[in-house]
């Protein structure tokens, strides 16, 4: 089976984990979650989600035992997507090729509906329905796994640095903060949360931990560059709109973007070799990742 096979499949099954647990999602009358479902069900790449698949894979685990963690990450990443188009932080008006979520909905309710997938994820890894049958070690060091990603010293801390410095002059180690944090950690954190699944070793956690930060770095830059030189219909959201952003492309150019991506997938690739052949796909997936065109 070729990769984008491969990974058509993994995305099928977290679709169908998706869906079964929107069941579960039980808001007040209105559109709230229908607004959630909008966003969640739109055409996703499902990297972070897919990611803790394989690498619960890789290490040994089977897909149901790290399944709903892995469609908490993709709830999770759905919210931040709300929130970055809203017209307080980036004011896109269209995301995977369709009208953002405030755009059908109003500021509101898509305010609403961020709030409450991140709210959900957490109840989903933690709900006994979902995840009882785990070990509740493992669950409480993915939960914490998971917050620490998608929090102050991660995510959000890093889109806070990016508005912060929205068309104010900055620097290589701002841009490398927002990047590190903002995309980078929830792809490391999503690489971790597979391998804590699985019940990897120390030293094994380690080298996924590696591969993650590599491939969230070069995932970002990917980002950067596909404002600049990217096709708007193939990416699926408006480009060309970074200019006053702190991007890698502002202070390393197109062609030191393309370099560091090439180092950082290098990097990925190195440190799966543990796995030997299990580790194909992650490796397939690091080289996909990097050439991607949207």
């Amino acid at each position: 089976m070729d990769l984008l096979s491969f990974l058509n499949t993994k995305r099928t099954i977290v679709e169908e984990g998706l869906r079964s647990l929107s069941i579960s999602f039980a808001p007040p009358p209105g559109p709230l979650k229908e607004a959630m479902e909008y966003s969640l069900f739109s055409k996703g790449k499902r990297i972070r989600p897919i990611l803790a698949l394989l690498a619960n894979e890789a290490g040994g685990g089977e897909d149901h035992g790290v399944l709903p963690f892995a469609c908490a990450l993709e709830m999770i990443h759905a919210y931040s997507l709300i929130h970055d188009d809203l017209p307080s932080m980036d004011n896109d008006d269209l995301r995977r090729g369709r009208p953002t979520c405030h755009k059908v909905f109003g500021e509101a309710i898509a305010l609403l509906a961020g709030d409450a997938l991140l709210t959900e994820a957490f109840r989903v890894m933690t709900d006994q329905e979902f995840t009882g049958r785990i070990d509740p070690v493992v669950t409480s060091r993915i939960v914490f796994e998971v917050a620490q990603a998608a929090g102050a010293k991660g995510m959000v801390g890093g889109q806070a640095v990016d508005v912060t410095y929205e068309g104010k002059e900055g620097s290589k180690e701002i841009v490398t903060y927002i990047h590190e944090n903002k995309t980078t950690a929830m792809i490391r954190a999503a690489v971790r949360v597979g391998a804590i699944a699985a019940q990897t070793g120390e030293r094994e956690l380690e080298q996924f931990s590696r591969y993650g930060e590599a491939i969230g770095f070069a995932f970002q830059i990917k980002d950067d560059l596909l404002d600049v030189e990217g096709d708007e219909i193939e990416v699926g959201k408006r480009l060309k709109k970074d200019a006053g952003k702190q991007t890698y492309v502002r202070y390393y150019g197109v062609d030191g973007s393309k370099a560091k991506i090439d180092e950082l997938i290098r990097h990925a690739v190195k440190s799966m070799a543990f796995l030997g052949p299990k580790g194909t796909v992650l490796v397939e997936l690091a080289h996909f990742l990097g050439e991607r065109s949207f």
